[in-house]
């Protein structure tokens, strides 16, 4: 940054797991962001303006998303950047609760959003929270409730989050079979424990082939992959707890015999290694 052209106009805005950032500022810039624990949406507008994650350019017309890529941006004169930071566990949580789907997990697939129509929607959305949120007393709890929901929704539905997905997987729970929602129940509640697809399929009164077959027409998916993805879900809020000494305790605490199997599908489903989600828990 060169000081002798530097100018700078700053304005932000806190909720409860949520920072909604603007600022002009008039300077050479070069910075790198790679959010460890957080979601990041931002907008940089610059007549010359080049935004990147690695060696692949990214659209420095539109608004970009990471939930732990790294992204650099550089531009030599005014800019002005708007950007809202989330934070990812609560805003998993909230996701998941939005979706009606716990199975639901937020991953941004692609930096960019999914058409010019959604990155425009976004910037309409960020300019209605930024006057509401100006406006807003801290102690306008269920205010500000309902404009980090508005935040989050505007959000995972411009970009590629999977959120659509989780959308429709939640109708689809909720016309499956009542036996199939009581399996789903038996996992969440025995997931820690040594059971097998013939336990649950015992448990609700049917042959482990007629469970299959129901799990694959209601939900196109497998009682294993169900128990996996629970087992998976319980070793990760285990880590963010951070009250293991090692990843391999708890992978094998949750079923996970292969702790290199299990970093990588953890790897898949968050994003970052069960390590860090570790080092994250203990506040390292």
């Amino acid at each position: 940054m060169d000081p002798t052209r530097f100018a700078f106009d700053w304005f932000s805005a806190e909720t409860p797991d949520m920072t909604l950032v603007q600022y002009e500022l008039a300077a050479e810039v070069r910075s790198v962001v790679e959010p460890d624990d957080q979601i990041l949406v931002c907008r940089v507008e610059a007549l010359r303006v080049g935004l990147g994650s690695g060696h692949a350019d990214v659209d420095a017309h539109l608004p970009w998303m990471t939930d732990g890529r790294q992204v650099w941006a550089r531009w030599d004169a005014a800019a002005k950047v708007s950007a809202l930071i989330f934070d990812r566990t609560a805003a998993q949580d909230l996701a998941r609760r939005m979706s009606g789907n716990d199975a639901y997990r937020l991953r941004v697939r692609e930096l960019g959003p999914v058409g010019r129509d959604a990155a425009a929607q976004w910037e309409r959305s960020y300019a209605y929270l930024t006057a509401s949120l100006g406006q807003a007393s801290p102690d306008d709890d269920l205010i500000l409730a309902g404009l980090r929901r508005h935040a989050l929704w505007a959000t995972l539905t411009a970009f590629d989050t999977g959120f659509g997905e989780a959308l429709e997987g939640a109708a689809q729970l909720r016309q499956a079979p009542t036996t199939v929602r009581r399996a789903l129940d038996f996992i969440d509640q025995n997931a820690h424990r040594d059971i097998t697809v013939d336990d649950i399929a015992v448990a609700v009164h049917m042959s482990t082939r007629g469970l299959q077959y129901a799990f694959r027409r209601a939900l196109d998916t497998t009682p294993a992959e169900q128990l996996r993805r629970a087992r998976l879900d319980g070793a990760h809020r285990e880590l963010l707890r951070g009250r293991a000494s090692t990843v391999g305790q708890i992978a094998r605490r949750w079923g996970f015999a292969h702790p290199s199997r299990f970093a990588t599908a953890y790897r898949d489903v968050y994003g970052v290694a069960p390590s860090q989600a570790l080092r994250r828990g203990r506040g390292d």
